[in-house]
């Protein structure tokens, strides 16, 4: 049978991407395998955007046999496939930060104000530091990386740039 929305400005062959929550209502309660699939598939793209997030509304209203715990299953895998690349992801970048400031693992982590073995939590993706605790880790390398004589040899010169915008934390912002 061939999905069919009434009363919204939609089609079954818009992208999903473009389907009110109505419209997705109306897929998981009476459309088929291939109107899910395009569903599963733009969760999976953007296991929190907005097609996810409207499937999530959706099945807090219906609960149509089966295909709710299909797509709860979906938004579930998704979103810890995304969460591990994000984990990795970080983890490499803090691999890359420790790695350019040519400090010993110890004493990077001395300087960045945590423990060795805590640091290694962060460079194997177990843990994901702070925004605020990645910042300083920037900052500790680029600040030993400007200690070094000659030229910028450092991988991390593009950080520069995001070091030189930081705001002063010394100065009061006035509005």
């Amino acid at each position: 049978m061939t999905l069919v929305f009434r009363n919204i400005d939609a089609s079954p062959t818009d992208p999903v991407e473009t389907w009110p929550t109505e419209a997705v209502i109306t897929a998981l309660e009476r459309g088929g395998l291939s109107d899910w699939h395009r569903l599963g598939e733009a969760i999976r793209a953007d296991p929190r955007g907005l097609v996810a997030r409207r499937v999530e509304t959706a099945l807090t209203c219906v609960h149509p046999y089966g295909v709710d715990v299909a797509m709860r299953r979906i938004l579930s895998d998704a979103r810890a496939t995304r969460d591990l690349a994000e984990r990795e992801a970080v983890a490499a970048e803090v691999a890359q930060i420790v790695r350019a400031s040519s400090l010993s693992k110890s004493e990077f982590a001395s300087r960045i104000g945590t423990s060795a073995s805590r640091l290694s939590t962060y460079l194997c993706g177990s843990v994901t530091p702070s925004a605020s605790l990645l910042l300083r880790m920037r900052t500790v390398s680029l600040d030993v990386d400007r200690a070094r004589p000659g030229p910028d040899p450092s991988p991390l010169h593009d950080l520069a740039a995001l070091d030189a915008r930081r705001p002063d934390p010394r100065r009061r912002q006035l509005s």
